[in-house]
């Protein structure tokens, strides 16, 4: 099946729609010598071991809703995947975009064969986006038909828990 570059950049605009792409890296291979325009907020000097351990759980809470997204993606449950997504991720894509777009983007991979969290990292800022919580993780996925990088970032919304707010793969 061969799609046309114009959709397939209409899709990434519809997924990167209010700076989700904002909290991306470039590739290992491809690390400028140069600290990137947007960093996270410099850590306190004195962070308490309290503060750091409330950090790692929130992380691996994060990186626990990003697998367990990646999962109804990786069973085709499409329309679950966005109903589970954060507020902010379902206003930007709207239902039939992501019901049209996702499946098209994701049937050139193939099936999961092996998916393990590369890095993962806890923010309370990014780019584009209101201060919150958020966590980016990077996860190192083989298809059945080639080798992905797939970055999910969640937030933690006002419920507290942990969605989904942005989605690529590179």
């Amino acid at each position: 099946m061969k799609f046309s570059i114009s959709l397939l950049l209409a899709l990434a605009a519809v997924l990167f729609t209010a700076g989700a792409g904002a909290q991306m890296k470039l590739p290992r291979s491809v690390q400028p010598s140069a600290p990137p325009a947007v960093q996270a907020p410099a850590a306190p000097a004195a962070q308490t071991p309290a503060a750091s351990d409330a950090n790692a759980e929130k992380e691996a809470a994060g990186k626990l809703a990003a697998g367990g997204w990646l999962v109804l993606l990786d069973r085709g449950d499409w329309g679950r995947a966005w109903e589970t997504s954060s507020a902010v991720f379902r206003a930007s894509v709207p239902l039939p975009t992501w019901m049209d777009g996702i499946p098209k983007a994701r049937a050139p991979m193939g099936n999961v064969v092996e998916r393990t969290p590369a890095e993962s990292a806890y923010k309370t800022t990014l780019a584009g986006r209101p201060p919150g919580e958020y966590v980016t993780v990077i996860f190192d996925t083989q298809f059945d038909k080639k080798k992905a990088e797939e970055v999910v970032t969640t937030v933690r919304e006002a419920d507290g828990k942990w969605r989904v707010t942005g989605y690529s793969t590179r």
